[in-house]
């Protein structure tokens, strides 16, 4: 049985995933007037309606916005600041089939799902009633809903409040990560006009079990990194009938696949917490339409998580894989040549090709000292069109600038060449390597051991939050010459992802998570613990945030 506390964010939460906000939708703008209304209405935000505001994504087609409000402590006048924030948007629900239209409404899903046959776990989790089941319940909004409690909580409360909490409501998070991006400015700018600390950054983003049967919870300080490490493979072209005569890129991206797919040699490991391997995501081939030609081109690309290792690194590694994975390709091909002449009694010969591969920025570099400005001139056209019709996605946007670039070369030979394409997540590490650094490990270590032992809840700090989150945009320590490695590498970055990288390193905010317990986000049985998530979630985020604004 709820609690008053627990009742209040339980209709939080089915309020918020009621409001459907799929990523790339007007819900989106839907969910952040919610709140806005929400709040707007608590007696703190009327008598401070400045404290209250939203603000408009840039150039934003759908107008999505960010919503921000600040409950100022007049505790002392300490400057300290705490921000908490979340996303509001969610995935699609194509997964849920016939039971879409009960998506976003909670309790028709559970009414629905008892008449679908579901594994022995769900099963279960849903005939507990312990569990709210729904797009977007815990993947985050009732990480959301907790925060609004505290907000509101603490709203009522300003007197005995040291310091100040900000909270912020962000959309466009499960892609590209637009509304913290440009929450940041807003972030600059309080702390440039009002002298604001920004001690942390508390997300309330889903966490989940670890590994089958995990009864833990979780709270982190740091967050994952994630790069997208892209490769163009060109080959060359045949007739089918002279098929030992081409060189087919799709060949070579199929060991590449082989090569990197999962390979957990690949995790990058600090402080005993290790990464998951390397994922690949897209891989074709460039033909557009049916002919006998074999293809000319080939290209893919991963997903690469980091804690530690800087996309200058990653470069490095990659163009070492793909050299690796070119050079077995034609020893392959020269053995299956070979035995085919055997076969049809012909003479053979060594194939004439050499593994070739080169970085974006070796590209670039070459074509522009012979080009000169003229391929500046080609990738802006190129910019400027997408810009204003947006065709195709940013990724693809990348693979064009590319493929323009690498028209201009006159070495026609095959060859790979290695990339960045959007988004770009930087890790969040916190060491430890400075007094506040390591104020904030033993302060947020204490409130949670305490918390835990007061509870009966078994709670584990840990240093890196393993999904992708808007946590990544606080806090960046890459030094210039990795910063130039990895735009040097990232076609167009200023137009497909002008992330203010200079800004983050200047805001420098720790990055936490304490968020809901829930499981299967992104999933049609995707479902939020109730007892914890709405019990204590909310109590553990108070004691967080205030705890950390009273570090001496």
């Amino acid at each position: 049985m709820l609690s008053e506390v627990g009742k209040k964010v339980e209709q939080l939460t089915t309020d918020l995933v009621r409001t459907a906000s799929i990523n790339g939708t007007a819900g989106e703008v839907r969910l952040a007037e919610w709140i806005y209304n929400y709040l707007k209405v608590i007696p703190y935000f009327q008598r401070h309606p400045r404290d209250l505001f939203m603000e408009e994504l840039a150039g934003d087609p759908l107008g999505r916005k960010n919503v921000f409000a600040m409950v100022r402590g007049t505790k002392g006048n300490s400057k300290k600041t705490v921000i908490l924030h979340g996303h509001m948007d969610t995935v699609g629900v194509d997964d849920y089939g016939e039971l879409k239209e009960y998506a976003f409404d909670p309790e028709g899903l559970a009414s629905a799902l008892a008449g679908v046959q579901l594994s022995g776990e769900v099963a279960r989790d849903l005939a507990s009633g312990d569990w709210m089941f729904g797009r977007g319940s815990n993947d985050m909004k009732s990480g959301l809903a907790a925060h609004l409690y505290v907000l509101e909580y603490l709203a009522e409360r300003a007197d005995r409040l040291s310091g100040n909490v900000l909270f912020t409501a962000n959309p466009v998070e499960e892609n590209q990560h637009t509304g913290i991006i440009e929450a940041l400015e807003v972030f600059k700018r309080l702390r440039q006009e009002e002298g604001l600390d920004f001690v942390a950054a508390i997300n309330a983003d889903y966490t989940a079990p670890r590994f089958p049967g995990d009864d833990n919870r979780y709270v982190y300080l740091g967050a994952v990194g994630k790069l997208l490490p892209s490769f163009y493979i060109v080959g060359k072209e045949t007739h089918v009938g002279s098929c030992f005569e081409g060189l087919d890129p799709t060949m070579i991206a199929s060991e590449l696949v082989r090569m990197i797919d999962l390979n957990t040699e690949l995790c990058d490991e600090a402080e005993g917490e290790v990464t998951l391997p390397p994922t690949v995501l897209k891989m074709q081939d460039l033909k557009t339409h049916y002919t006998v030609q074999t293809p000319l081109a080939a290209y893919l690309y991963i997903n690469y998580f980091t804690h530690t290792r800087s996309p200058l690194a990653v470069m490095q590694e990659l163009k070492s894989l793909a050299r690796e994975a070119f050079s077995r390709t034609l020893e392959v091909l020269n053995r299956r040549y070979e035995q085919y002449c055997v076969k049809a009694g012909l003479p053979f010969s060594q194939l004439p090709w050499e593994p070739r591969v080169l970085s974006f920025a070796e590209l670039y570099r070459e074509v522009r000292g012979m080009a000169g400005e003229a391929v500046d001139r080609q990738v802006e056209e190129l910019a400027q069109e997408w810009l204003e019709h947006r065709p195709y996605d940013e990724r693809v946007l990348c693979l064009k600038v590319v493929e323009i670039v690498h028209r201009m070369h006159p070495d026609r030979s095959p060859v790979v060449v290695v990339f960045y394409a959007p988004p770009y997540c930087p890790h969040v590490y916190v060491k430890g390597a400075s007094q506040p650094e390591q104020k904030l490990i033993s302060s947020l270590a204490g409130i949670v051991q305490s918390f835990s032992e007061r509870t009966g809840q078994v709670i584990k700090l840990q240093k890196f939050f393993p999904y992708l989150s808007d946590s990544s945009y606080l806090m960046l320590d890459e030094d210039d010459e990795t910063l130039d490695a990895l735009i040097g590498n990232f076609p167009k970055w200023d137009t497909v992802y002008p992330l203010p990288v200079k800004t983050i390193r200047e805001m420098n905010i720790p990055a936490i998570n304490i968020g809901p317990w829930g499981k299967d986000a992104h999933k049609m049985t995707e479902r939020v613990y109730k007892p914890y998530s709405f019990e204590l979630l909310p109590q553990l985020i108070l004691e967080a945030a205030t705890g950390l604004l009273e570090m001496e």
